[in-house]
């Protein structure tokens, strides 16, 4: 992305948000790639980028492990590796065995499924290829500790074999040679030491001509001369011989190694990038967590829609101090390109022009950004900026000189792809030919169909973009009532300075304020004073409309309740009429099975009665119930004429009426919670329940 000017990525702040990603990665690579952060101005590598932070974050948010554990810096190593002739130490190629190692985590850990589910972070290594000779190499060389192996060759397991061998021989004559001195009283407290690789006696310095060898040297303070024997000369030549050969071998080791790798230089260069881009991308990811970034659409276009946007600074810096930060919410597209915010002093333009800027710089940086995932971001080829005071004392230009300088080369430099931001357009010079000169650069830009944000305290660039096409008004919010600003952006409507109620809200004279206000032409103090009144009538009804908001959602929770209630309540009724329904079932069975037992009973009473007519009537009586309730109750009209209810305990012989269909029996058997009825010729069973014990009534009664 072109920045101008030059120093853009400054006055947004872009430096610091480096030095926040910077501080995240461990890496030379990553940081270094950190502190020179590219602004992409192609859609697919924008995109590339934050998907990979995107998926990196998913990975964080769902404690998914990620082998990049190893911290590598193997700029140097591998720059020598690539130099031929050169010789990589124990430690060097150790190093390089953790890269082959990390490497092979990586590749592993991207199974199918996971190159499918994380097809940004696969991308990196799409590129290269797991050898696994290259650890092979180094692990046949060297042990764990990055050591040179004793069977390396033949050559060295010899010459480590021998040293073995002389060095055992040598303790334990130097063990005889001690123990003999100390009879003789000629040793120091420490007896022996090593000087110049080889062991040697302490003895004392008024003793040192008596033993015979080679003088080393002395202590500091003169009392001790530390010699070697004689006896031990000739082996501890030997093995310094021999140390000799295991270095020599050593490094004809490591120089042939160095070689076999130095083949794979490239390889290995492209790993430790790869361990290097996993790292910046997890920084990015930590980022993210920090300032609460997500990540938003991309379009192909110039286009900014701004949902809930917050600036990453400030927002760090209010949860620091515990303060609220408010989002601004923003769209500019083909019908809207430019947007004047005008407000009181201190009320938020800046911030809020700087926020879209920084936010622009980020996603177009490949980082996740602190707005709501709906929002929708562009690609600019070129941004840029003017806020504040610019007067160049180098080259003799005054504020407003400085600032028709910049206000130049936005104009010649604009386009479709441009977003710009202008803090104070027109200030610096004459209110109305300054208001005149802001105009017509307006107009330029809107002409050059590039996008951008304006603040101003101008009456006539407020009237001019609620009626030009392209360019439209935004105020920021403030509270009269308390004289405070609310920080909001305000989408629509122009804005008032607020001049008046700051000076009254810092308790300047009322006596000086009133003068000041004869002094305004009528027809300006009417307008701002028209705009104070609308912005205060727009914050009252956003108010009313939250309000209503919140009893709508009340309305609908108290709606979706009673449909819960009124679906429970019907689940209810259902639940009983199945209930009534199985009862009438269970009646009914029972009335069935009552049926069986009487017919059965009629068929025994068939066989044995000689009046089959008499059977038959009951039969029919007792299938074919016509106006059976018509019957019923004259039978119990007939029933209660001739027999009165007495009561109590049921006994064999006693008279009992039916309570159901009010027939009179004699009870002739008692079983348990049953009693066998005889009524007519028809013997029945019926529970006691049912029954109630009668006497006919006298004759006078009746």
């Amino acid at each position: 992305m072109k920045l101008f000017p030059e120093s853009a990525y400054l006055q947004l702040e872009f430096n610091k948000v480096k030095e926040l990603l910077a501080n995240y990665c461990q890496t030379e690579h990553a940081h270094a790639k950190a502190l020179e952060l590219r602004i992409h101005t192609r859609r697919e590598f924008v995109e590339t980028d934050l998907r990979q932070s995107h998926e990196y974050r998913q990975l964080v948010i769902n404690n998914i492990y990620f082998p990049n554990d190893y911290i590598l810096n193997l700029s140097k190593e591998l720059k020598l590796l690539s130099i031929p002739g050169a010789v990589l130490g124990g430690d060097e190629l150790q190093q390089i065995r953790k890269l082959a190692e990390s490497i092979e985590k990586i590749f592993r850990w991207f199974d199918n499924e996971r190159k499918q589910a994380f097809g940004g972070l696969s991308k990196i290594i799409s590129h290269t290829y797991y050898e696994k000779v290259i650890p092979e190499m180094i692990n046949d060389v060297l042990d764990e500790y990055g050591q040179v192996k004793d069977n390396a060759s033949d050559e060295l397991k010899n010459i480590r074999m021998s040293l073995y061998r002389k060095r055992n021989e040598l303790r334990r004559l130097f063990d005889k040679i001690v123990a003999k001195m100390n009879k003789q009283g000629h040793l120091a407290a420490i007896e022996e030491s090593f000087m110049n690789g080889r062991r040697v006696l302490a003895v004392f310095a008024e003793q040192k001509r008596t033993v015979k060898g080679i003088l080393h040297g002395e202590s500091d303070s003169r009392k001790t001369a530390f010699v070697e024997p004689e006896e031990t000369i000739e082996l501890n030549n030997i093995i310094y011989e021999l140390e000799g050969d295991e270095k020599k071998e050593v490094y004809r080791i490591l120089r042939e190694l160095t070689a076999k790798l130095s083949v794979y230089s490239s390889l290995l260069t492209a790993w430790h990038v790869v361990v290097g881009e996993f790292d910046f991308i997890r920084a990015k990811a930590k980022l993210a967590a920090e300032i609460k970034g997500e990540y938003p659409a991309i379009t192909d276009k110039a286009h900014v829609h701004l949902v809930e946007g917050y600036h990453p600074l400030l927002y760090l810096y209010n949860q620091r101090t515990r303060k609220p930060t408010i989002p601004v919410t923003i769209t500019l597209d083909d019908t809207k390109r430019i947007l004047v915010i005008s407000g009181p002093n201190a009320g938020g333009k800046t911030v809020t022009m700087k926020t879209v800027g920084l936010l622009q710089m980020m996603v177009q940086s490949g980082l996740l950004v602190p707005v709501h995932p709906s929002s929708q971001f562009g690609i600019f080829k070129q941004l840029m900026i003017h806020i504040g005071d610019t007067q160049s004392i180098e080259f003799e230009l005054s504020t407003y000189s400085s600032h028709l300088l910049h206000m130049k080369q936005f104009m010649e430099e604009a386009n479709g792809r441009t977003l710009f931001f202008i803090d104070e357009l027109g200030s610096g010079s004459d209110p109305n030919l300054g208001g005149a000169f802001a105009e017509v650069i307006m107009e330029e830009l809107a002409k050059k169909h590039a996008f951008g944000i304006v603040t101003t305290h101008y009456l006539n660039l407020k009237v001019m973009a609620g009626k030009t096409p392209g360019i439209i008004n935004g105020a920021m919010a403030f509270d009269e009532k308390h004289l405070q600003p609310l920080y909001k952006l305000l989408i629509g409507k122009p804005g008032s300075s607020y001049t008046f109620s700051i000076a009254e809200r810092i308790g300047l004279d009322k006596n000086l304020i009133n003068r000041a206000r004869l002094l305004v032409d009528e027809d300006q103090f009417r307008l701002d004073k028209l705009l104070n009144r609308t912005e205060q009538d727009l914050q009252d009804l956003q108010k009313k409309e939250k309000d209503l908001h919140h009893l709508l959602k009340e309305n609908e929770r108290i709606k979706k309740e009673m449909l819960q209630t009124l679906d429970k309540e019907k689940h209810l009724q259902q639940v009983e009429l199945l209930k009534e329904q199985n009862r009438i079932s269970e009646d009914r069975l029972v009335y069935l099975k009552d049926m069986e037992r009487k017919l059965k009973q009629m068929i025994v009473e068939w066989r044995k009665e000689e009046n089959k007519n008499k059977v038959i009537k009951q039969m029919e009586s007792l299938l074919f119930k016509r106006d059976e309730k018509k019957v019923v109750s004259k039978m119990q009209k007939k029933i209660d004429l001739k027999f009165n209810e007495v009561g109590g305990e049921i006994k064999i012989g006693d008279k009992v009426k039916m309570k159901k269909n009010h027939q009179v029996g004699l009870v002739m058997e008692l079983r348990g919670k049953r009693a066998v009825v005889k009524i007519g010729l028809l013997p029945m069973q019926v529970e006691t329940k049912d029954l109630i014990v009668v006497a006919e009534k006298k004759i006078e009664e009746q």
